[in-house]
Order: C-alpha cells, then structure tokens, then sequence
C-alpha cells in the first residue's frame, strides 16, 4: 500500500482546524485540494473524519482518538527532515507577530524590541491590538504570541503564568476620592469609565459590587486602556485597570491609583503560543525575551527598560 505523507499534514490541519478552510489556509493550500485530501484520509482511514453538526464541522470519535498521535507524528517528520543547525541570532531573518494589549505594549514593548533589536538585527516585530477572539489567530499562525488574562481554551495552545495583577481605582490628582478612605459606598457613588473593546458599560467588578447591593455609576466605555486613562486625567471619572501593566502610562499622566474597596480576585496575565513552536529554536528565543520584558511588571521597584 502506498502511503501519501502529505496526507498526515493535512489531516492534523484538518484536526486542529476542523474545518476544510481553515485547514486549506493554515497549510496555504486552496480549499477545494483540501478537500480532496479529506477525500483520499476518509477513504484510508474508512471513516468520515469531519462530519456536520449544524453550521460547523466535529470530528468523529475515531478523529478523536488519533490527534494527538497525528500530531506528534507530523512533529517528527519536521524533525527528521529539519536537522539541528546551530542558530546564529546575527543572521536571523525573520517577521514576528506579538499581540499584546495596549498597555501592556506600551510598558514592555519598548524593552521587547531593544532586546530583541540588539541579539538579531535583522528580525522585525508587528506588534498588533488584543482580539476579541479565542486564539485561533495563533492556531492559523497568524500571530506567533500572545498575552492575556485566561488560559487558552484550545488544547493545542501552550501557556506559560507570568505574573498575577491586581485591579487599583486610576483618577486625577485631587479626585473628590482622595480625601478619605475610599469605601465602597464612595466608589460605587462616583462617575466610573469601563475599559472594553466591544463597548461594555459593565464588567465583572459591577458583579462583586451587586453583592453587596451597590451599583456604581458607568457613563462610558473606552475601547483601551489608554483612552480610558486620559479621560480619567481631564475628569471627575474612575477607571478601574491593572495596577502592574497600566503602572508607565499612569505615572506619565500623573495620575493617582488608589487601592480597591472590595475584595477581587487576582489578575493571572499568561503568554501564549502554539504548540508548532515547541521546538522552533527562534521562536523559544522570542518567548524568552518576551517573558523576561513581561516579567519586569511584577518585580518590585523595576520599570522595563527602554
């Protein structure tokens, strides 16, 4: 029997993806000849792979049982076909997508591309704005890492704890909420500012709030951080941020943090990629910078170079 190794290529895009696009794209590959690989992997394997549940594709129980292997079986053949070559960061050439929130690219950003500038010269960063999505960016390879406040939900995403923040009340210097404890009753009175890219007047602080049968008063949202910063800086409005991450940008605008009222939870911040890059040596390389950048937010009385 004549085995096509193209196919097991195909079939753990097909996995990973679960559909027929978004395999075709992440290989570069048209649909139509993806789809003629589902084709020929059905008629190999005597099962369907893929079936339809509604508008979206599920894989089939056998699927199911076999990805894993697929995919450590692709991640051989790359090995075996792709020597250990020493890896010489002066002569790296290579374009890497970093998305990052703005406060976060703000802060650490300029310490990543020092970094990162100085070991590999010829290696450029595209630093992009966070998503609304659920990583598959990263899946399709679109972006090569990530940072956010959740762990991945997809399984072939690999996540490393940077550090845990916590959320501090931002305002302008002499704000009414200056003179005085801050309770929670004066917090929830005053005029507040949400920060959402979808336009959110409520987040899960307004949850913790209700508990104790308050309400505050939201009468803005501001798609980042930083808008939501300099509106705090000319007003009598409250915005409620990450004290580690937003820590440069409030400094600069002079503004005051005071520490929160209520009792939240803490802030996980984790840096993500796809499990493709285990063994990329440039790309390990990447993550390392990155973390080191990201990991200057939570050592005390450290600010990241620039």
């Amino acid at each position: 029997m004549h085995l096509d190794l193209n196919l097991l290529t195909a079939l753990d895009a097909l996995l990973e993806e679960g559909s027929v696009a978004g395999a075709a794209a992440r290989t570069h590959v048209t649909p139509p000849a993806m789809s003629r690989s589902l084709g020929r992997i059905r008629k190999a394997t005597g099962d369907e792979i893929l079936v339809r549940s509604g508008h979206t594709m599920v894989p089939t129980p056998y699927a199911l049982a076999v990805r894993e292997q697929v995919h450590a079986l692709v991640r051989q053949a790359h090995e075996v076909l792709s020597p250990e070559r020493p890896m010489d960061l002066s002569t790296l050439d290579r374009v890497f997508t970093v998305r990052w929130h703005d406060a976060l690219a703000e802060t650490c950003g300029p310490a990543l591309l020092a970094s990162v500038h100085r070991q590999a010269p010829r290696v450029r960063l595209r630093l992009v704005a966070e998503s609304g999505s659920d990583t598959p960016d990263l899946r399709r390879g679109e972006v090569d890492l990530e940072s956010g406040t959740g762990t991945p939900a997809s399984p072939d995403v690999r996540h490393r704890l940077i550090g845990e923040d916590r959320l501090v009340a931002a305002v302008r210097p002499g704000h009414p909420l200056t003179a005085g404890p801050l309770t929670a009753e004066r917090y929830a009175a005053a005029e507040h500012v949400t920060v959402s890219r979808r336009g959110r007047l409520r987040d899960p602080v307004d949850d913790v709030l209700a508990g104790l049968g308050l309400e505050r008063g939201v009468v803005a949202a501001a798609p980042t951080a930083a808008t939501a910063l300099r509106l705090a800086c000319d007003t009598d409005l409250v915005v409620t941020v990450p004290e580690a991450s937003t820590r440069a940008a409030r400094l600069h605008l002079g503004l005051t943090a005071l520490p929160m009222p209520v009792e939240l939870p803490p802030i996980p911040l984790y840096l993500a990629w796809h499990q493709r890059h285990d063994n990329d040596r440039a790309h390990t390389w990447l993550r390392e910078q990155a973390e080191t950048a990201l990991r200057t937010l939570f050592t005390p009385g450290s600010e990241p170079a620039r």
